[in-house]
């Protein structure tokens, strides 16, 4: 089973193909009783996110808690309304990249400058 770089590299190369041939060319495939194969995207989509640096398994023993992602935020005293950096890693953002500011009632949206929904 590929992970970390080998991973990401075989899931560019093969974009075009399905996901089913994805995972299988990946290795994350395993064998039934019957001798049928049964492929494993729950082990195949983890592995993917752990090699874009998402790990989602449980805290390692010994550490209590700490801080989790609530989703919300507040709007700062001088008007600003900080989205925060663990939120832009998730998102794979970068500095300097752009964005359109799309106001909706009681909403507001980021669209990433050049996507299909900003040209809506």
């Amino acid at each position: 089973m590929l992970t970390g770089a080998d991973l990401l590299s075989k899931v560019k190369e093969l974009a075009d193909a399905s996901k089913s041939d994805l995972v299988r060319a990946c290795g994350y495939v395993s064998n039934k009783k019957d001798g049928s194969e049964r492929l494993n995207f729950t082990a195949f989509y983890e592995a993917l996110l752990n090699a874009k640096g998402l790990d989602l398994g449980s805290s390692p023993k010994g550490r209590k808690g700490g801080r989790k992602l609530s989703f919300n935020t507040k709007i700062q005293f001088n008007g600003n309304l900080m989205v925060g950096k663990a939120y832009t890693g998730m998102l794979d953002l970068k500095p300097g990249d752009e964005f359109e500011i799309k106001l909706g009632r009681k909403q507001i949206r980021l669209v990433p400058l050049g996507s299909e929904d900003e040209e809506e």
